[in-house]
């Protein structure tokens, strides 16, 4: 009986992400780029801070990434987020504006601007190699 009402609590937490973050599948709107790696985005009445995943920006770099990402994302440019993780309320994730082939991690290293960041595992594993990221 225990066994059974732990596999049931284990399928609830794994499906809550999906009740919680229905959404996020679907575009979003920029509405603000706040540093290098955060943006403000809303979607559906909500609003909510995305942090670019897997891309890591020095403090020398931290004006020239905030001019090319708003270059790149006028206010309410429509983006799809591909979800990561979740820390401290912010969702992080892969940004994509829409119609755009490149992922803006990707195009903040290109630019020079960044580095990876490969402090998550998902970030090894979906990232492109380096050379495939210079050659874009």
């Amino acid at each position: 009986m225990l066994a059974r009402w732990i596999r049931l609590a284990s399928l609830l937490l794994l499906l809550l992400p999906l009740w919680i973050l229905p959404g996020v599948a679907e575009a979003a709107e920029v509405l603000q780029v706040r540093s290098s790696t955060l943006l403000q985005v809303g979607d559906s009445n909500r609003n909510y801070s995305v942090q670019l995943a897997c891309v890591a920006v020095s403090g020398d770099q931290e004006l020239p990434a905030v001019t090319w990402l708003r270059r790149q994302l006028p206010r309410r440019s429509r983006v799809n987020l591909r979800p990561i993780s979740n820390r401290d309320g912010v969702l992080l994730a892969r940004v994509q504006k829409l119609g755009e082939a490149q992922d803006l991690s990707v195009g903040l290293i290109a630019a020079g601007l960044a580095e990876v960041d490969a402090s998550l595992p998902e970030c090894l594993a979906s990232f492109p190699e380096p050379a495939a990221v210079e050659n874009g």
